[in-house]
């Protein structure tokens, strides 16, 4: 299964909001819609589940007109969307009825959701008297009650602590392993790189990069290094570079335990490990550099996620 995304235009007035938006995603993967607040993910979500029409473009699912209805969908809001005044286990049964489940399949598919989530011993209690973290996984329980194809998670581990969001992590690598097409958008960037294999940036309502995270890693990574001295402090190493190391390279950032450089055109770096060896530099730490995608979205964004 493999669901395309292509050339997306939306408009609210006068005011075009998506500009061209194109990505894919394909069964038993993950990819990471990534960009900053009010770049146009959730107007892209809402056309995906047909909340907005677009304006032009269109979305394929196999080759074939993609029409959400005929489709499971799973989607998990940022804003919660349950009834917090009603009993877990009313409203994934009535959640589960609206996508078609009779009552019987809706009461054995919301236990095991409830239970492979650990909140099973909450099914009689009304949602507002459950911690944050337990109504957030009964969320993601109710998202998942109807065995979706596709499913879609926008900030699934927000409000999380450490051995919940273990728990979470278990059961997103599940649905890829199962085969599930998972579309997951978080400002979180480790968890996106821990699951996705490809992710696509918008940015003002375009995608600005958009393909396999090992290649944009790989590609980001090139010409940059990474280096540490023993004898030189961070700000005096990255003095003495750029006074005396201008022409071979420029410091393009910094870790809390090394430099970031980047080589120069004409430099490579073959020629900055003789240049090192010959230096008054004891090297404590030198490699290749691999960005993180913290690293990349700030590089094509501008802001801290």
């Amino acid at each position: 299964m493999k669901l395309e995304v292509k050339d997306i235009r939306k408009s609210f007035g006068d005011k075009e909001v998506l500009h061209g938006i194109s990505f894919a995603v394909e069964a038993g993967s993950a990819l990471g819609l990534l960009g900053r607040n009010g770049a146009g993910k959730t107007t892209t979500i809402r056309i995906l589940m047909d909340v907005f029409h677009a304006d032009s473009g269109e979305i394929l699912l196999n080759g074939k007109r993609f029409i959400p209805s005929k489709h499971k969908i799973g989607y998990l809001p940022e804003e919660r969307g349950l009834y917090p005044k009603r009993t877990v286990m009313d409203q994934m049964v009535y959640l589960a009825s609206l996508r078609g489940m009779s009552g019987k399949e809706a009461k054995e598919s919301a236990g095991k959701w409830l239970k492979r989530l650990e909140v099973a011993e909450y099914v009689n209690r009304k949602l507002e008297t459950l911690s944050k973290g337990n109504q957030q996984k009964v969320q993601l329980a109710a998202t998942l009650v109807s065995n979706p194809e596709i499913v879609i998670l926008d900030e699934p581990f927000s409000g999380l602590d450490p051995v919940n969001s273990q728990i979470l992590k278990d059961v997103v690598n599940e649905l890829i392993t199962d085969g599930r097409l998972v579309i997951f958008s978080s400002h979180q960037m480790s968890y996106v790189e821990e699951f996705c294999d490809n992710i696509s940036v918008i940015n003002q309502g375009e995608v600005v990069l958009d393909g396999k995270l090992k290649d944009i890693k790989k590609d980001y990574g090139r010409n940059r290094l990474m280096l540490a001295s023993e004898n030189y402090s961070l700000d005096e190493l990255a003095n003495k570079l750029e006074k005396e190391w201008a022409q071979i390279v420029s410091v393009s950032g910094r870790k809390k335990e090394f430099l970031i450089l980047e080589l120069k055109e004409g430099a490579d770096k073959q020629t900055m490990v003789e240049r090192l060896a010959k230096s008054d530099i004891a090297v404590e730490r030198y490699g290749n550099y691999e960005p993180s995608l913290n690293d990349i979205f700030v590089a094509k964004v501008g802001e801290e996620a």
